[in-house]
């Protein structure tokens, strides 16, 4: 049953390889010759660097919080920079965001945290409390509500955090917009960044494994320990990628079991196939 089950392993494995090369770099840096303003855009990746938990907001209730109140329980955290009243890009990035959560088995409030802070420091809590109702009504699972947070905060707290995860914005007078990039951020339960992800569609198969692989293994199922060992993520890209390898080795393996398991059943064969005293 051992020799079975790592054969089967290693073959999923093997035939989940990508037919494609990703992309090698990230959509910030295919962005070429930009505008002056843009020049202040961009995200700068600081893995594993902490977060500073003592910042304080407001929730979309307008209660007062800090961060450290949503760390205390152990869990991962997903971070998303918006603002609310955002004409185009905030809403894809919401979008995505719920889309992904959604068709994870994980739950939000339960197995992660999800926090969405506006970085327009005019935006007040009644704005936030109306995205939270859409979003947590959107993702329609129990508890989901309660773990899902949209905060709003002052401008020097709000540079704080976006400058501890690497986050650049620049505010345009002219059309009254934030210039910003589009990604996300998985926390660990200590408040340090682990992964980014860009764009506005998140792949869930690479979202499930920042946020287990945020939670040291203490969340997910055994497959999802193994996934983690066969892949690796890719900080240029954002994503996970198959660390080919790692599977060679994993098929040899299972080869190598597989061989001997054959060897020690045609050796029992053998064994008392011997006509009696010749053996």
């Amino acid at each position: 049953m051992l020799v079975a089950a790592v054969a089967a392993i290693s073959l999923a494995l093997l035939a989940s390889l990508p037919t494609h090369a990703a992309q090698l770099q990230s959509p910030i840096q295919n962005i070429g010759v930009r505008p002056e303003l843009l020049k202040e855009v961009g995200i700068d990746q600081k893995l594993n660097s902490p977060i500073p938990l003592d910042l304080a907001f407001r929730d979309e209730r307008g209660n007062p919080v800090r961060l450290s109140d949503y760390f205390a329980h152990g869990k991962p955290v997903v971070l998303s920079l918006v603002y609310y009243n955002c004409p185009m890009l905030c809403t894809q990035v919401l979008n995505g965001l719920v889309r992904n959560i959604k068709q994870q088995s994980l739950d939000a409030g339960k197995e992660f945290e999800v926090l969405t802070l506006s970085i327009d420091p005019t935006e007040k809590p009644a704005l936030a409390s109306a995205k939270h109702d859409l979003y947590t009504g959107i993702y329609a699972r129990p508890g989901g509500a309660e773990g899902w947070h949209f905060l709003t905060g002052d401008e020097t707290q709000i540079k704080q955090l976006a400058d501890a995860v690497g986050f650049r914005y620049a505010y345009d007078a002219e059309s009254k917009q934030f210039a910003h990039a589009s990604a996300i951020v998985i926390l660990t339960p200590e408040g340090k960044i682990s992964r980014y992800f860009y764009g506005i569609q998140y792949p869930a198969r690479d979202m499930r494994l920042g946020i287990v692989e945020a939670s040291e293994g203490k969340i997910g199922s055994p497959i999802d320990q193994v996934l983690l060992f066969c892949y690796h993520y890719d900080p240029s890209t954002g994503k996970y990628g198959l660390l080919i390898s790692r599977v060679i080795k994993a098929a040899g393996l299972a080869t190598i079991l597989a061989i001997g398991a054959l060897i020690f059943v045609l050796g029992r064969r053998e064994h008392y196939a011997l006509p009696e005293g010749k053996g």
